[in-house]
């Protein structure tokens, strides 16, 4: 790194430092805050799954989800508590150690690219990773020690910033628990998961301690082999008007992955839909990382502070097109790889430039070692003026990524071959922003905010002519009208910008790794634009309903692809849809949940020489369903079902070929043996569905294909039927 590039980061976090500093003195100078507009609302709760009421947002499509309706819903996978956001969709396309599948409002987010993830304050998001943007790995999240999850959807909001031009999560962590849980779940294909948590008192506080370890074989042919080690040591301690917590965590996990397989490979019986084309792929990764958060509220205001440090290894070995590239396997002058000197397709040291036998010769290894430090600070306090109640907040946020390196190789049998592309990456994010809230009458209010977001970039490739440095900036309005409420009904209309990042490496890319040939380098900030229209209401007893009508621009959807090491030809795009979301407490004890989400997306300009050029968005997502029925308090049985309707979506830019609809649906039963002891049994794939949870259609090559190859769907199949059992005793 540079020596401008460091003092500017030593600048930023002087201001981290400054703010911090200065917030005692600001409390004390500050006039008495008025109350915020949401206090003189009544609101209606939902038996505390959901806090939605009319008067606690600034959105239609804001809201927050407790641990109450958490606890209740069956997952699959850790990140399926995402699926709480309505109109979200999580799915997996490769080893349950890999990041997940994420859909939402018309986008195929990849690993999490465009919407942005938050667990304890933390960053899920990793920029300029190894397999894709935004890779978001939540399968070291402990579920049971969700409190809460907020969402946010567009980019209207001054406080969110990097990812979040789609939408944002934020997953809230217990600081002590009603009891200590130790819980033992098994189920088919050899999956067992043991937990164990509880918090007690200690100095003043709580610590919260949990530590969870997993196992799985999936329903693969090639037995998945999935393990992970996970734990949380977590201090808190709290008063009336502050709060602070100190949180360590760390995971690891290896596996045994099958990636999405051709359509032609199970027509011709090459392969059961459960089979691998590559049998060596996996992976395995670690994670440590340790968060402080804490909050203060006085007369003038509440301050906010958190800060982060993360790191983290991955090595993930992948192989989506078998035989279609050319070999070029040598071990010749890199050393000998892990397994010593003999390649690993059999054969002596003597014969190491001979190229290997062409099978699987496509595999490709992504792997990098990262270190994160970040943090941030925000200030509230009362700004009346004209005799009116406004609140002002001021805020901001300093992230640093280093990669050591981060890169792509070729690889044979899961071992390294080659270099494509590796690199030392530094890269730097710093935001500030001002948000204003003032109510200008009992039904009329406002949002009006602002932000500054700066991103410098340092890369250092083993190919000369993709290194260099890079520094972009931008400045983003937000703006919010809340109207209401009326008949317990209230109006939201929003508009603002964001951005979409970019990869450090295709920043500063002038040459394709593979091929040598020239390309453009991205640009590191893309601007998004977005708007809202929608209304929330409570107008009929029991029941919370809201609607959305959105739109969100894209000054270009160009994302860097890990797996081939630069960024695909892509042009502006704009998505538009519509959200209908329902919860009705039918009676005491059942809840209706009932969410319809429709989208569309489509180019605006031209997307280069991309093939099969066209206005379509390939994966974007269509049509979500999700419908709900959750069952408590009555007797010793509970019980909770849900549906989930995954749509077609055009898989290339024609659209001549689409993906076929997913339906899946889940089921919980459980039961309460005593006061201390549930049993419950969840069934997942509850109809046992042969659909995919992730289809593509591009050209890869089976052994005895043309050189060229061949266009097919490929698709990666929905778990069959399966049963979980979990025994629970609170101590």
């Amino acid at each position: 790194m540079n020596t401008r590039l460091h003092l500017n980061l030593v600048s930023r976090a002087c201001l981290l430092c400054m703010a911090s500093a200065m917030a005692p003195a600001i409390a004390q100078t500050s006039a008495n805050a008025a109350a915020t507009p949401t206090d003189q609302l009544a609101p209606v709760e939902i038996k505390g799954t959901y806090d939605n009421a009319v008067g606690t947002s600034n959105a239609a499509s804001q809201g927050v989800v407790t641990a109450k309706l958490i606890e209740n819903r069956p997952t699959l996978r850790p990140a399926e508590v995402l699926e709480f956001v309505p109109g979200v969709i999580v799915t997996q396309h490769s080893g349950d150690g890999k990041a997940n599948q994420y859909f939402l409002r018309g986008f195929n987010l990849d690993h999490g690219t465009d919407f942005a993830t938050f667990v304890d304050g933390m960053p899920v998001n990793m920029p300029t990773h190894a397999h894709g943007h935004g890779y978001s790995d939540l399968n070291w999240l402990i579920p049971e020690l969700v409190n809460r999850i907020s969402y946010k959807k567009g980019p209207y909001f001054a406080d969110e910033g990097d990812f979040s031009s789609a939408g944002v999560a934020r997953l809230g962590l217990f600081d002590t628990l009603p009891s200590g849980i130790a819980s033992l779940t098994v189920g088919e294909e050899r999956y067992a998961r043991a937990l164990i948590t509880q918090s007690v008192q200690w100095l003043g506080g709580n610590v919260l301690y949990a530590l969870e370890t997993a196992h799985n074989n999936g329903p693969w042919e090639q037995p998945e082999g999935f393990h992970r080690a996970n734990g949380v040591l977590r201090y808190s301690a709290a008063s009336d008007n502050a709060r602070t917590s100190f949180t360590a965590m760390a995971y690891s996990a290896a596996w045994h992955s099958t990636d999405q397989i051709p359509q032609r490979a199970v027509d011709q019986g090459l392969v059961g839909r459960f089979g691998a084309i590559d049998p060596t792929d996996g992976g395995n990764t670690e994670r440590t990382s340790l968060s402080f958060q804490t909050e203060r509220k006085s007369d003038a205001g509440t301050f906010k502070a958190n800060a982060y440090a993360i790191a983290s290894k991955l090595n993930l070995v992948s192989n989506f097109t078998y035989d279609l590239e050319p070999p070029r396997l040598s071990f010749r002058g890199l050393g000998c790889p892990p397994a010593g000197c003999n390649p690993p397709w059999g054969g002596s040291a003597a014969n190491l430039d001979q190229p290997a036998p062409p099978r699987n010769a496509d595999q490709f290894v992504q792997a990098e070692s990262r270190r994160v430090l970040g943090g941030g600070v925000s200030q509230s306090f009362a700004t009346p003026f004209g005799g009116l109640d406004s609140t002002t907040t001021v805020g901001t946020s300093l992230r640093m990524d280093s990669l050591a390196p981060v890169g792509l190789y070729k690889g044979l049998g899961g071992q390294r071959t080659d270099t494509v592309q590796e690199s030392q990456v530094g890269q730097n994010l710093f935001g500030l922003y001002a948000e204003n809230a003032t109510a200008w009458t009992p039904t009329l209010r406002t949002l009006l905010g602002a932000r500054y977001d700066r991103m410098e970039v340092d890369v250092r490739s083993s190919i000369a002519e993709n290194s260099g440095q890079q520094s972009a900036d931008l400045a983003s309005p937000k703006l919010s009208v809340i109207l209401g409420p009326w008949n317990k009904t209230e109006y939201f209309v929003n508009i603002g910008s964001g951005f979409h990042s970019n990869d450090a490496r295709g920043v500063t890319a002038r040459l394709s790794p593979k091929e040598g040939t020239p390309i453009d380098p991205s640009p590191a900030l893309v601007r998004t634009t977005g708007s809202e229209l929608g209304l929330r209401t409570e107008a009929i007893a029991g029941l919370q309903s809201s609607l959305a009508l959105w739109q969100l621009d894209i000054g270009s959807e160009l994302v860097f692809a890990g797996d081939a090491g630069d960024t695909g030809a892509s042009g502006a795009s704009r998505r538009w849809g519509v959200e209908f979301n329902n919860h009705y407490r039918a009676t005491p004890w059942l809840l209706l949940d009932a969410d319809l989400a429709l989208s569309r997306a489509e180019f605006t300009t031209a997307q280069g020489d991309a093939p099969n050029a066209g206005r379509y968005v390939p994966g974007s997502v269509e049509t979500v369903v999700s419908l709900g029925a959750t069952i408590s308090d009555r007797g010793p049985w509970s019980g909770q079902f849900q549906l989930r309707y995954f749509g077609p979506r055009p898989l290339i830019e024609d659209n001549s070929q689409r993906s076929d609809a997913t339906t899946l649906a889940y089921l919980r039963v459980g039961y309460q043996i005593s006061r201390k002891t549930k049993l419950a049994l969840d069934v997942f794939n509850l109809f046992d569905s042969k659909a995919s949870d992730i289809d593509y259609y591009y050209t890869s090559r089976l052994p005895g294909e043309p050189s060229e190859g061949v266009a097919d769907r490929h698709f990666h199949p929905v778990e069959p039927r399966s049963v979980r059992l979990t025994l629970t005793a609170h101590f």
